[in-house]
């Protein structure tokens, strides 16, 4: 009796287990199959509406509202003006509630009147005419001005001193909207006159433009353009796998000339993309022939390295996974894993082995006889595989001085995967190879991973010819100065603040013939 008893309790354990992991799993796969069909709904409502709405599961903070003043855990929130609204209310706040005006006019002195949005202001904000702190009442209250972001309590909204906007501590890297809207009268009359009218943006206005690439990473790209369309003008933000740069820059066009900084969001791909946009922009005189006798070669540009061996073999392959399961890649932590499982599987296998068989290098129109090699490195810049200072090694031999500006590429050659993943960490040299203004590969036969700053591609029986193209003032913070970017820096323009300075970086082209 006693055994059945305890039989009984067993199972009845084991059923209530089974019931209480399977219930929240049951209801995961519930939601994630109703979610899909809620995003169509919602995307149709958010293609017509004038907010950049965006959907959200779970709110980080708690929020309100703006139309019914209820909190909500999970609805939309605009990443340009910021107002927040559940499922029922996005179309009632589409009617009643505005966005940033990228254009209007000014009142007086470049200054206008401060737009405000009622409600979930920024945690710790403080009200700019008491002093005291904002957003602390558990309902929707207080207000922010969406371009300056002033915060200011429902009570001192009426005895605040300046009702004007001065665009708060980012003026200087703002695109005023009323600046937009007199270069709007002006565009097809005074063109030239685009000067006179950034005077009352200021002395120190140099407006940025950001350019992110959403599928660059770990998809933080949405994330970084909800933050600066908050900060900055929703006219100056650009995602680049809707709009591609060369479009993106020809905002450019209606700012003073030299006054423009350009903010690239991504991999170096993207800084590549955009720098080629940037050179394409200026105009060029170049003969063509008319017949269609021969192919001709393909170019490609370089801003950072080109590589043939072990490190092209791990980029191909994650990039292929990657094409295949984007999904799987959302986190950093799987991307570095997937691309260590790859790196010792090449340590095993050694798929590029006896490179120094299957390729002819020429520096300068010398031929260079190669020790037994895995992989070869063509840098630009002195920085490689995220921040490593290839060139350079462990800095205990002695090596030829680098420099960004001077037009010289450095040639290295790595031994493979584990020789590779020992630079990186300062435990080995790598096999420096040489200098020149113009490098030469032959690859001889077979097909070898190649890849130009990050991206890769299987390449057959080919000749390339690497050569300077231009240059573009790039910036870096003053915290990554070291002594041999010193003899880099560039003295023909002042750095723009205290905590920049201004570097010569080259442009590099690839031939493929």
């Amino acid at each position: 009796m006693e055994e059945s008893t305890e039989l009984r309790e067993e199972w009845t354990l084991l059923l209530w287990t089974t019931v209480a992991v399977l219930v929240p799993v049951l209801i995961t796969l519930w939601c994630s199959f109703q979610r899909p069909k809620r995003k169509v709904q919602l995307k149709d409502l958010f293609r017509k509406s004038k907010h950049g709405w965006h959907y959200t599961d779970l709110f980080n903070k708690p929020t309100y509202c703006c139309v019914c003043s209820q909190p909500i855990l999970q609805g939309a929130f605009c990443d340009c003006c910021g107002i927040c609204a559940d499922e029922e209310c996005i179309q009632r706040a589409d009617r009643i509630l505005s966005c940033k005006e990228i254009m209007t006019q000014s009142q007086t002195d470049g200054r206008f009147y401060h737009q405000w949005v009622r409600g979930n202001v920024p945690l710790a904000s403080y009200c700019a005419e008491c002093k005291q702190q904002c957003g602390n009442q558990p309902k929707l209250c207080d207000y922010r001005c969406v371009w300056c972001q002033t915060t200011v309590h429902d009570d001192c909204l009426s005895s605040l001193n300046d009702d004007l906007c001065d665009l708060g501590e980012f003026r200087s890297v703002i695109i005023p909207p009323y600046y937009l809207y007199q270069v709007n009268k002006l565009r097809r009359r005074h063109p030239d006159e685009y000067s006179k009218l950034a005077a009352v943006c200021g002395s120190g206005w140099t407006p940025v433009l950001v350019l992110a690439n959403t599928r660059s990473g770990n998809n933080m790209g949405e994330v970084l353009l909800g933050e600066f369309r908050t900060l900055l003008n929703p006219v100056q933000v650009f995602d680049l796998s809707e709009l591609p740069p060369s479009k993106a820059l020809q905002l450019c066009t209606l700012l003073p000339p030299g006054s423009v900084r350009v903010l690239v969001c991504g991999g170096d791909g993207t800084v590549g993309w955009v720098l080629d946009a940037i050179d394409t922009m200026k105009w060029k005189v170049q003969v063509v022939s008319k017949g269609n006798y021969f192919r001709k070669p393909k170019v490609l540009s370089m801003n950072n390295y080109f590589s043939v061996g072990p490190d092209a073999l791990m980029a191909l392959n994650f990039h292929a996974h990657r094409e295949k399961t984007p999904s799987f890649f959302s986190s950093r932590i799987i991307n570095k894993a997937v691309y260590f499982f790859y790196g010792t599987k090449d340590c095993l296998v050694q798929e590029c082995k006896d490179l120094d068989k299957r390729i002819e290098l020429e520096l300068d129109g010398e031929q260079v006889t190669l020790p037994s090699l895995e992989g070869i490195i063509v840098c630009n810049i002195g920085y490689w595989g995220g921040g490593c200072r290839l060139w350079e090694g462990m800095g205990d031999e002695p090596y030829p001085p680098t420099r960004v500006d001077d037009g010289l590429l450095e040639v290295v050659g790595v031994y493979g995967s584990f020789h590779c993943a020992q630079i990186q960490v300062n435990l080995a040299n790598p096999v420096r190879l040489g200098q020149a203004h113009t490098v030469r590969l032959v690859l001889k036969s077979s097909r070898m991973p190649m890849q130009v700053d990050g991206e890769p591609w299987a390449q057959g029986p080919c000749t390339i010819t690497i050569t300077h193209k231009t240059q573009a003032l790039m910036l870096y913070h003053s915290a990554e100065h070291t002594d041999d970017d010193d003899s880099s820096a560039s003295e023909a323009e002042e750095p723009s603040a205290d905590h920049i300075d201004t570097a010569s970086n080259t442009q590099e082209t690839v031939t493929v013939s």
